[in-house]
Parts: C-alpha cells; structure tokens; sequence
C-alpha cells in the first residue's frame, strides 16, 4: 500500500468508535431478544463481526498492531421462515474434490470406458469416448462421474486419484413436490437458507480444533463422533 492510501490515525479512532457502538447495540438486541432466533440479535451480531473486522483491519495498517479477538466466520443460516410441517423437502449436496493424482483418474476411467458394450471399438476414431478417456481430464471425470453415484465417489475416491475438500447437505423445506423437469435448467436457484431445516458439514477446519487423542477416543470412534458434532451444529429454527 502506498502512503498517500495509508489510513489515518483519525479513521483508526473512527473505526475504534464504531466497535464500541456495536457492541452496545448487539447487547440491547440480546437483552430485549424475542426468542432463540431472533433477527435483531442475528443482525447485530453480524454488525458487530464487521465493524470489529475493519477496525483490525486498520489497526494494522496504521500501527502493524492486530486485536485479540478472532471474527467468526458468517457460516450461520438465518432464522428458519419455511412451514411448520413440510409436505416435500429438497435436499442440495456439495462435495469438493481437488484431482491430486490424474494418471489414475485416466486409468480408472480408461478402463470404464474399455468395458462399454457401446464404446466405439475403434478407440481411435475422433469422437470416440474410449480413445480419449485415457488422457483427458474434462474427459475421464465425466465418464466416472456418470458411471458412478455421487456417494460411492465419495467413498472411493482415493481409487479415483480425487482428495475430499469440504462437504455440505441442506435439507430444506418445499411448498409442495416439484413437477418432473420442474427445475432440472436451473437446480440450485431456488436454494434458500430460510427454508433449511437442518444441515450436516464436514470440513478438514472441524479436525484441525478437536484432538482425538485429548478425548481418549480411538479414530473410528472419532470420526464417528465427529461427524454427528457436524451434522448437529446447525439447526434453524428448532
């Protein structure tokens, strides 16, 4: 940053200011809360994260000094609005891969593709999906990905030369069941937090702040656990 974009000492103050009247604020919207999920504390609280998240900000940059409070991260839904007792539900899944050993990508689709009755036998021919499997990426994900479900992917993927990211599964409340083709052009438009009724995550940041070890719990019995801490952490609106 150059000096003539260095921040002030007044702006700095300025920011300091804000904090403090974020923090009265968000303690009026807990004292006078309605209920659980009360929108004015939600609201406050997110006022406060980022007033206190710009005056770190500044603080640094004009006297290389940093706060010693941590901003969550805003991962919460907000209050649950959907009905009282869904009639259909939709449930929306993300998994995250990173492809961190392509050559057995290539072969695992490769020998997909060879066992096709309808594969082109002549695997050099252009257009034939057997010729090209074996050394396209783009190529060799689409056909393991249409051979296989989603959640034996998820199981195998280390045969697939694929390395889980993050995971996520909203189960979220529906008006009534979709009509077949309903929504297949646009599939995740309608996605709206209000309507989750509960989700369930899985995220390498859960393991890095929980030793098993200190729980005296082996790693089956971890990871067991583990995943139900996840899956229980965030419930709207219940």
């Amino acid at each position: 940053m150059s000096d003539a974009a260095q921040p002030s000492a007044a702006e700095v103050r300025a920011a300091a200011e804000a904090v403090k009247a974020a923090l009265d604020r968000h303690l009026d919207a807990v004292e006078r809360r309605s209920g659980e999920d009360d929108p004015a504390v939600y609201a406050a609280f997110n006022e406060l994260a980022a007033t206190a998240e710009a005056y770190d900000e500044l603080l640094y940059d004009v006297y290389d000094e940093v706060t010693p409070f941590e901003i969550p991260g805003d991962d919460t839904l907000p209050a649950y609005a959907g009905p009282e007792e869904p009639s259909a539900l939709s449930v929306l899944i993300r998994r995250d891969y990173a492809v961190v050993e392509p050559p057995r990508l290539l072969a695992q689709a490769q020998r997909v593709a060879d066992l096709d009755p309808d594969a082109d036998p002549d695997t050099g021919a252009p257009g034939s999906t057997a010729g090209v499997v074996g050394s396209s990426v783009h190529a060799a994900l689409g056909v393991l990905f249409g051979e296989y479900e989603p959640d034996e992917i998820a199981s195998r993927h280390k045969e697939f030369g694929l390395e889980e990211g993050d995971s996520t599964l909203w189960v979220a409340a529906a008006d009534r069941p979709a009509e077949p083709g309903d929504w297949l052009a646009a599939p995740f438009d309608q996605a709206d937090p209000q309507r989750v009724i509960c989700r369930f995550d899985v995220s390498a940041v859960f393991d890095e702040e929980t030793d098993p070890d200190e729980d005296g719990l082996d790693d089956d019995t971890f990871d067991e656990e583990d995943g139900a801490v996840r899956g229980g952490g965030s419930t709207p609106g219940r």
